[in-house]
């Protein structure tokens, strides 16, 4: 575990952000659900990512989301480190997602399996 398995782009203006990486990469972005846009690659690709407007407590910018077998013992153990907790666990279908910053101040997502 551990890996980086997808990205999100956040916005003020995510439409505006579609539009632009659609048309310059010819990414293909879905339409919003909860806001959020998925983005699908013409290639097979690793990772999956999406755009949505950004909250606020990360409103521009770009974060990885991370893979972990467990997210409450993954918080835990970067707040030990110096991490931040700026979103608990979230509640998805698939899965569990949460925000942190790192001790440097970048934006990182955790992602839990169900």
């Amino acid at each position: 575990m551990g890996r980086v398995v997808g990205f999100e782009i956040n916005s003020q203006e995510p439409e505006k952000a579609a539009a632009f990486y659609s048309s310059v990469f010819g990414w293909e972005i879905s339409e919003p659900r909860w806001g959020y846009r998925t983005v699908s690659f013409r290639k097979e690709h690793s990772l999956s990512g999406g755009i949505s407007k950004g909250p606020q407590d990360y409103p521009h910018g770009t974060r990885i989301q991370i893979e972990v077998e467990s997210i409450e013992e993954t918080i835990e153990k970067a707040k030990k480190h110096g991490a931040m907790v700026v979103r608990e666990p979230m509640d998805f279908d698939e899965f569990f997602l949460a925000y942190l910053v790192d001790p440097a101040g970048n934006g990182i997502g955790l992602i839990q399996q169900k």
